[in-house]
């Protein structure tokens, strides 16, 4: 059921998108990747369209300034995006099973239950980001910022969080972290 309401979810999004007549394509090396005031669109990062929905497994995204762009539902298993700044996007539903994401920048970010199993977010900044329902399971959270985050109903389990930093942080069980 969970699967279906992604992909339900996931359709609608593309469909508003599609329908807002947009289809802007930017490429991130000219103009900072910003499509759209609103910072939604598709962007191409090293020939690569990045945008809601796509298929990107396997993918070489290190370094892409990704900063609030919607990719709702997109698929990012295995995919490198090492120092990569997701800053504020949104990227609940996504799929990030095996992605390398160290020293990535998520602050901000809307990871509602998005797929982060046995990713690695080694250094990286998730200060506030929002991972409602997320599934951690299996990540390295090795000195991972995690100050203010919201983790409510999100799966830790055998991760590897020994040194990361939840200060301010709503745990999964709902309690603040001190």
């Amino acid at each position: 059921m969970r699967r279906f309401a992604i992909g339900l979810a996931c359709c609608a999004a593309l469909l508003v998108g599609a329908c807002s007549g947009s289809g802007d394509v930017v490429d991130s090396s000219d103009s900072g990747g910003v499509a759209g005031a609103d910072g939604g669109g598709s962007r191409t990062v090293n020939g690569i369209v990045v945008e809601a929905g796509a298929e990107l497994a396997g993918a070489n995204l290190a370094g892409a300034d990704l900063s609030g762009a919607y990719l709702v539902g997109i698929n990012l298993a295995g995919a490198d995006l090492t120092g990569a700044n997701l800053s504020g996007a949104d990227l609940s539903g996504a799929n990030f099973l095996d992605a390398n994401l160290y020293q990535a920048n998520l602050s901000g970010a809307n990871l509602n239950i998005a797929y982060l199993h046995r990713a690695d977010l080694v250094d990286a900044n998730m200060s506030g980001a929002d991972l409602t329902g997320a599934d951690l399971s299996g990540t390295f959270l090795l000195n991972t910022n995690l100050r203010d985050a919201n983790l409510t109903g999100a799966d830790l389990s055998r991760s590897n969080r020994t040194t990361a930093d939840f200060t301010g942080a709503t745990m999964p069980d709902g309690t603040k972290y001190p």
